[in-house]
């Protein structure tokens, strides 16, 4: 008699999906970032891999608690890939700890940048610009509309590279990090992304100067007739490039830099440059 397979069905698959959507952050720490978010959305799966024996069910959990971080939308191609990985494990695959371990550390730094550049770096500051178009004129609808298309968005993108992993194995993830298109895909969305936030800095962010220079019997105004002379928008720019500055190349945290800016604003309002 055949021995029989350990199988998982798409229901299980689908679970672990909606579970790491959820609780992929849910115990984020220094010490092992998203490994127990892994776990939590893999839990209900040793039993139906390892359904009478408890010390692979131990190992398969211990395996999963190993360091481990990548952008949760598209990186969950990769958790997709480490199931295909303990499912044939299951059923008998020469796939030790370390082989499942090293596909997770390797693979989830590359799929971490391609995330990162194309959710966070162009998708949310389109959307976020669509919110705030709305917001702007004090219509409320603008955060719902936010998070409304966010969601549209995401649980697609996300749910296809989770079964996508799942049903290629790693195979099919080599095959996407190898191709050249790849490359391509994410410079052309880094361009997209600069141009909507440089768009969204022209029209939100406002910062003009109402100091009058006295020069002979002449007055400049500093504004119309010095700065915008030399550069349209030169102080939202500055403000710009100044936030940009400190959080990335001063390292300082996104509270810190808004101190700074609330207490600079203050500063140059009081002193009459900026009005």
């Amino acid at each position: 008699m055949a021995e029989k397979r350990a199988a998982l069905s798409k229901k299980d698959v689908v679970k672990a999906f909606w579970k790491w959507t959820f609780f992929s952050h849910s115990n984020y720490n220094y010490e092992r970032l998203q490994a127990s978010g892994v776990l939590q959305s893999m839990s209900h799966l040793p039993e139906k891999l390892y359904p009478d024996n408890k010390e692979e069910q131990k190992k398969f959990m211990e395996r999963h608690m190993a360091f481990y971080n990548t952008e949760p939308h598209f990186g969950g191609i990769v958790n997709g890939m480490v199931i295909a990985m303990e499912e044939e494990r299951a059923n008998g695959a020469e796939i030790t700890d370390d082989a499942i371990n090293s596909v997770k550390t390797g693979l989830m730094g590359p799929m971490a940048g391609i995330g990162d550049t194309l959710w966070q770096g162009t998708l949310t500051p389109i959307l976020l610009a669509v919110g705030i178009s709305i917001a702007s004129g004090g219509n409320v609808m603008g955060a719902v509309a936010f998070s409304a298309l966010m969601a549209a968005v995401m649980l697609p993108i996300a749910y296809f590279m989770y079964m996508r992993g799942y049903k290629t194995g790693k195979t099919g993830v080599e095959a996407i990090l190898s191709g050249g298109k790849m490359k391509q895909l994410i410079s052309a969305a880094s361009i997209m992304g600069a141009t909507v936030l440089g768009s969204l800095t022209a029209n939100y962010v406002s910062a003009a100067s109402t100091m009058k220079i006295k020069v002979g019997a002449t007055s400049l105004a500093l504004q119309a007739d010095v700065l915008d002379k030399l550069l349209k928008g030169m102080l939202p720019l500055g403000i710009t490039l100044l936030t940009l500055y400190l959080l990335k190349d001063r390292k300082m945290k996104s509270t810190t830099v808004m101190l700074i800016l609330a207490v600079l604003g203050a500063v140059l309002g009081l002193t009459g440059i900026l009005g």
